[in-house]
């Protein structure tokens, strides 16, 4: 029995000049260690089973997650996620680093579109947030002393 290739072409998100690498190397030319760190922690947490909408970084713009969250690649229509179904239109996201402020807005009707993809949204955001204004811990978390 002879077997048949995939229907659909695979996709490549790294260009064809960009080796494969470890997410500890893929990061190693980041000058902000602390999120190259958590970046890295975050891509290894997500191979065991941490939901990739509640990451406080983002692997594919390597950078905090409320710095390209406005992004459209970050609209997605299926989950909800930055999206107002009341308008079928995306969400706009403000973020106020300074005042450490995130609020999700629809263009079309001017409310905050309410779900709970989008209330992950919000929480991915500050916590992005907080993690970059944590100081210079390498991570993201605090274990308390038990």
């Amino acid at each position: 029995m002879m077997r048949r290739g995939h229907s659909r072409p695979r996709l490549r998100a790294v260009p064809d000049d960009e080796p494969c690498r470890n997410s500890r190397d893929r990061y190693a030319n980041l000058p902000d260690r602390r999120l190259a760190a958590i970046l890295a922690a975050e891509d290894t947490a997500e191979e065991h089973g941490l939901d990739p909408h509640v990451r406080s970084t983002c692997y594919v713009h390597r950078c905090w997650i409320h710095q390209c969250i406005s992004d459209p690649l970050h609209a997605l229509v299926v989950t909800g996620h930055r999206w107002c179904r009341s308008c079928d239109c995306p969400a706009d996201v403000l973020v106020d680093e300074e005042a450490r402020t995130v609020q999700l807005y629809c263009p079309a009707c001017g409310r905050e579109p309410v779900s709970a993809a989008n209330r992950q949204v919000l929480y991915a955001c500050r916590t992005s947030l907080a993690a970059m204004h944590g100081g210079d811990s390498p991570t993201l978390y605090a274990v308390p002393d038990l």
